[in-house]
């Protein structure tokens, strides 16, 4: 399981370090999944957007309302998602990159 980010998929002004880093593991994951996919090994990355680790409430209405799914993220729902790419039932699911991100990927607009 590789954790990139929505960052490989679009970018903001002077990001361009950050944005090829997280470009990278994307390549990496595809790779790795073709590479090991004779020994069974899955490989699979998760593109977090925005997912709140401080104080949840603090965030403002404009901060969740602007997300299609109407919130900012959880670390939950990074957890969740690599439960589902873990899960041995889950054999046939490799090379993905799984975005988590409230559906701001196909918005990009942050409000500021």
């Amino acid at each position: 399981m590789n954790i990139s980010s929505t960052r490989a998929l679009m970018s903001e002004v002077n990001s361009e370090a950050y944005a090829a880093s997280k470009g990278g593991i994307l390549s990496l994951t595809h790779a790795l999944a073709v590479s090991l996919g004779p020994d069974r090994i899955t490989v699979n990355a998760i593109c977090p957007g925005w997912i709140e680790t401080g104080d949840y409430e603090q965030l403002r209405p404009e901060d969740h309302i602007q997300h299609p799914s109407r919130r900012v993220g959880k670390p939950e729902d990074i957890a969740r998602a690599c439960l589902y790419l873990t899960n041995p039932d889950n054999h046939f699911v490799t090379g993905i990159q799984l975005i988590v991100d409230g559906g701001m990927t196909r918005k990009m607009i942050y409000v500021e």
